[in-house]
């Protein structure tokens, strides 16, 4: 598809100012999301940082609690009792007073004489494991049972002061890592949380889908190091996510993992990408607009002159171009306009000397051919005078200048037909095979072709209207010229009439040496002639002038040194409708294809 250079420039514009929207809002998207990824980070440190400071308050005030308490008289003075059941009723208001979510007192063997929690579940068995591997470690770690997380801090209880060593027992506060803690520190935070022991979350904010898929991720496995955040997709949406160590042990850890939603952070960007795209569709249709205005400007002169040119190449060396301007473009439309005038004088000339020179060679082959015919007649009209001759030999003289006057009379018509038009048609109903045969049969009657072999066959309906005389006149030159171009005692012709589509195909194929190159591209031109001594030229070309006149058309369909084949295509119609002239109506002619060179 070919196209103009108007529409080569908006495309080309079109394609500029979409890429350039496209690689803006690429651009502006990436920057964007690199700059909302960076304040996550920034954001997720921070979270992190707030949680530090605020554990460290909390274990501070914690620490501080717990040295107070173990140095109260009175709960030295119920250690002292080491009756369990005493200990534990009588333990309750320093529970109380203590303000945590779990106390417990021990004896000075480690055993659990008193346990308070502030919600079921942490049974004192439980109690009593998580101590020992406390008293063990000799540290304040985090106690964990039953789904209950507790950050400890263990202080021995000592009868009188404390350089004396005299261990009275053990006292161990804490507060839970429970669902209203987890709702502070995201709120803190402004993010999603979870606490982990070991590889088991505690308490988290998130949703329990996502709790169930952020469980399964490395992400929150046990000794995992994130220094920097990392990009975690639960479901649907992506999390910017990084864990804390809170204590790291040689049998458990507890972690704390902050996770920031990626995709509500960048949730303005669709807005803003739906803007930028407003704004670049609507720059493009501006600019397209604008491109439009500019190119048709620029374009339509050109556009003016390739008007021209096409109008040239058509044969008009009239059509009108407007040289306005002084531009490089007014300066190629004014040298068209002298080029075409020159060529309009050069082809009137050419035309004037290929008329002078059609003249020359019409007049020199009629003169040439009516000459050699007329040397034929006086000659034998001479030889007719003499008075010996016996009645056989002037006979035989008598058909010499017969045939002399018959070839002259041949010429004749064959230059009439060209003056003729297609109105001279007499059209009438008839048989295209029956005019085959005639035609075969004259031929025939010639000594010189009756070795031939001449085969006529018929494949489908042949009847129709058409021009019997002058389609037989057309025909009779057509297999004429099959019959002097093959060898006389192998000659075959086949001749093959079959019904198409509104008309007939009348193939002639011949086996003889085929048409020269040097004659194919002229085949069908006035007086072009190849190997006969009498040939006028004019036979194929009165051929293609009555089957034109008739609306058909005739080609060569092969050629070689094994034969040729001619392809006549010949409509007929079977209504009788005429016009007043009885010129058959309704036989537009087809598309008329190339002609190929032939014999």
């Amino acid at each position: 598809m070919k196209l103009r250079m108007r529409t080569k420039f908006l495309l080309s514009m079109l394609l500029i100012c979409a890429g350039l929207t496209c690689t803006t809002l690429l651009l502006v998207r990436n920057s964007v999301r690199s700059q909302v990824k960076k304040e996550l980070f920034d954001d997720l440190q921070n979270s992190v940082s707030t949680f530090e400071r605020f554990q460290q308050q909390r274990e501070t005030t914690l620490s501080r609690s717990a040295d107070l308490l173990a140095d109260l008289p009175n709960l030295r003075a119920l250690m002292t009792t080491e009756h369990e059941a005493t200990i534990q009723d009588g333990s309750t208001p320093f529970a109380r007073l203590a303000g945590s979510d779990i106390f417990l007192l021990a004896d000075r063997a480690g055993n659990v004489v008193a346990l308070h929690t502030s919600k079921p579940g942490f049974t004192r068995e439980i109690a009593q494991q998580s101590l020992d591997a406390s008293l063990n470690k000799q540290s304040s770690p985090w106690w964990y049972g039953d789904q209950h997380l507790y950050e400890v801090f263990l202080k021995p209880i000592y009868f009188g002061p404390a350089a004396a060593d005299r261990l009275l027992g053990f006292m161990v506060i804490g507060y839970e890592i429970d669902d209203s803690v987890a709702a502070e520190v995201s709120r803190i935070a402004a993010s999603q949380v979870a606490f982990f022991y070991e590889d088991k979350i505690v308490r988290t904010t998130l949703s329990p889908a996502h709790e169930a898929e952020f469980a399964k991720l490395a992400f929150s496995r046990p000794g995992a190091n994130f220094s920097n955040p990392e990009e975690v997709q639960l479901g649907d949406e992506r999390f910017l996510g990084t864990s804390v160590e809170l204590a790291a042990g040689e049998t458990s850890s507890v972690r704390l993992s902050v996770l920031k939603s990626y995709d509500q952070a960048t949730a303005f960007l669709d807005d803003l990408n739906r803007l930028l795209l407003a704004l670049g569709l609507a720059t493009m249709g501006a600019g397209s607009i604008l491109v439009f205005f500019i190119c048709h400007t620029f374009t339509r002169p050109l556009g003016n002159l390739v008007a021209g040119v096409r109008a040239l190449g058509k044969g008009d060396f009239t059509y009108h171009l407007d040289a306005r301007g002084g531009d490089e473009v007014a300066e190629v439309t004014a040298s068209f306009n002298r080029m075409r005038g020159s060529l309009l004088k050069t082809q009137q000339e050419l035309l004037e000397a290929e008329r002078l020179a059609t003249i020359g060679r019409m007049a020199s082959s009629i003169s040439h051919d009516l000459r050699h015919s007329l040397a034929a007649i006086v000659a034998n009209a001479e030889f007719l005078c003499e008075s010996r001759l016996s009645a056989e030999q002037r006979e035989d003289l008598y058909q010499e200048v017969r045939i002399a006057v018959n070839q002259m009379t041949e010429l004749i018509d064959s230059l009439l037909e060209f003056s003729r038009t297609r109105e001279s048609l007499r059209p009438s109903y008839g048989s295209v095979k029956d005019t085959v045969e005639r035609v075969v049969h004259t031929i025939r009657a010639r000594p010189d072709f009756r070795p031939i072999q001449i085969g006529v066959r018929q494949q489908g309906n042949g009847n129709g209207w058409f021009d019997p005389r002058k389609l037989e006149r057309a025909l009779y030159n057509l297999i004429l010229n099959a019959c002097e171009a093959i060898p006389g005692e192998d000659g075959r012709i086949e001749i093959e009439i079959r019904e198409v589509t509104d008309g007939v195909a009348i193939r002639v194929a011949d086996n003889g040496r085929g048409i020269p190159d040097s004659i194919r591209g002229s085949l069908f031109e006035p007086f072009t002639s190849w190997g006969k001594e009498n040939g006028t030229g004019l036979g194929l070309t009165v051929v293609q002038k009555i089957v034109q006149d008739h609306g058909g058309d005739v080609v060569v369909e092969s050629t070689g040194p094994t034969g040729t084949v001619f392809l006549v295509r010949l409509p007929l119609v079977s209504s009788s409708v005429t016009d007043a002239g009885g010129v058959r109506m309704g036989l537009a002619p087809p598309p008329r294809p190339k002609p190929v060179p032939s014999e």
